[in-house]
């Protein structure tokens, strides 16, 4: 994934809070300046400095930002995170869409972190899903980088993914790997549900097999029929709780929607000072 926005993406995120100007700003003169500090008020892994210098940059150019960590340091709660230099109003009508942006994606890579830490040592890695929030894909699956995990496919255009209904349609596991395997290159990954049905994608020889809720003892199972002929993914209520056991079974993959969708943002605050 793309470790910084596009100005069209900065463009709609300013424009849905700007709208057709800030009229609150607008009683500060365009010539005071000020020094801003973004803090953080609770422990988290840093993630988003380009889309947050980003808002800054297309508002005023002139805005200047000194980061006092990097991006993917974990931070204490009471961590300094950058100082800001620029215009009063610059630096307040910019403040909230710059703030959304860090708090949602530094919330992502904070909770990749503690699901990269759970499989450490292991020879699993985490990966995300499609579960985003709408705008934010790009955004949020280099987060997970940041955090440690590691990116699924980016979307239905660039990697196979047949489900149940996929099989339905196409007449079954082997039929559906047959054809998609005949209008794409891209890697070929099939869900399976019992162990029935991973017999039968191995016979079919796709890239991946996705084991949808499979207990512990299933996927045991699955990796000793396997024997090395594909790679295996776990996927379906898999928390923190339980993700080193997983990954302990000797399965390849453990897919977490959690990791996009369940976010709950940091608590960020931004300090203005008057110069």
């Amino acid at each position: 994934m793309n470790n910084k926005p596009t100005d069209a993406e900065i463009d709609n995120f300013l424009n849905e809070d700007i709208g057709s100007g800030d009229i609150t700003a607008s009683i500060i003169s365009g010539s005071v300046l000020a020094k801003a500090i973004v803090i953080t008020r609770e422990n988290m892994t840093l993630c988003g400095q380009a889309w947050f210098n980003a808002v800054f940059n297309r508002l005023n150019s002139s805005v200047a930002i000194n980061w006092l960590v990097n991006e993917g340091d974990e931070c204490k709660a009471g961590t300094r995170l950058c100082e800001l230099h620029g215009a009063a109003r610059d630096l307040l009508t910019g403040e909230r869409t710059a703030l959304n942006l860090l708090q949602t994606l530094s919330a992502t890579a904070t909770i990749a972190r503690q699901y990269a830490n759970a499989v450490s040592g292991t020879n699993c890695r985490v990966l995300d899903t499609r579960k985003t929030i709408p705008g934010l894909r790009n955004a949020q699956k280099y987060a997970v980088t940041c955090g440690g995990c590691f990116n699924h496919r980016a979307g239905l255009y660039d990697g196979v993914l047949i489900k149940e209904n996929h099989v339905l349609a196409a007449g079954s596991i082997a039929m559906a790997i047959n054809a998609a395997r005949k209008i794409s290159e891209v890697l070929v990954e099939v869900e399976v549900e019992s162990l029935a049905e991973f017999e039968q994608a191995l016979l079919a020889k796709p890239d991946r097999v996705m084991l949808d809720n499979f207990s512990v003892e299933m996927m045991q199972q699955a990796v000793l029929l396997n024997q090395g002929q594909v790679a295996i993914e776990a996927s379906g209520d898999i928390t923190l709780s339980n993700i080193r056991e997983i990954a302990e079974t000797g399965v390849d993959f453990i897919s977490i929607g959690a990791l996009t969708k369940h976010v709950q943002a940091i608590n960020l605050s931004m300090r203005i000072q008057m110069e």
